[in-house]
């Protein structure tokens, strides 16, 4: 069960939209906090990412992600910076883009099959999926901008893993914070 389930227990396709509608938003929100690195910034979008997948489920945590992308594409302004476009998803942090969907869906299988349960394996489960999206992430630049290994590892990647595990921490204590708070609620 994810935590979206147990606090509305009977989800109506208009419950779900509003939840997809709301995680767009939170992802929006939290690609404009952004701290400037070259020549991918390094935002909270991943954080908010992590705890959409986390929250809702495979399922709803993948759709809020193409929606999010689609908010993009229609030239909405929700990725970091405010950037939008086709032109943006198709730059060098494409294939992030494009594992972001993947993201959301592990966390939210990782929840829905019992990995993800209490601090310690919400935590580990964050922070392979965040290991995991490194893969697309990088694969892009490699085949569309040629770059090699020695840039992908200086420029693309070593920067950004000490914050991407503590955003997975963040990420797994937001949630286990949040069952708490619902179980405190129901005691």
């Amino acid at each position: 069960m994810t935590l979206s389930q147990a606090l509305i227990p009977a989800k109506s396709r208009l419950s779900q939209v509003l939840l997809v509608l709301a995680g767009t938003v939170f992802i929006a929100l939290a690609a404009q906090i952004s701290v400037r690195l070259l020549p991918v910034p390094m935002t909270l979008q991943t954080l908010a990412i992590l705890i959409v997948g986390l929250t809702l489920g495979s399922r709803l945590g993948a759709a809020t992600l193409l929606v999010y992308l689609g908010e993009g594409a229609m030239g909405l302004p929700v990725f970091a910076g405010g950037a939008s476009t086709l032109a943006y998803m198709t730059g060098p942090t494409g294939g992030f883009l494009i594992g972001f969907v993947a993201m959301a869906w592990l966390a939210g299988l990782a929840v829905e099959k019992g990995l993800a349960r209490g601090f310690a394996g919400t935590a580990v489960v964050a922070i392979v999926v965040s290991v995991l999206l490194y893969f697309p992430g990088l694969a892009w630049p490699a085949a569309v901008l040629g770059k090699t290994l020695p840039d992908l590892w200086s420029g693309w990647m070593a920067p950004f893993l000490v914050g991407d595990a503590l955003k997975a921490v963040i990420a797994a204590l937001v949630v286990t914070g949040g069952w708490a708070v619902l179980k405190g609620r129901r005691a």
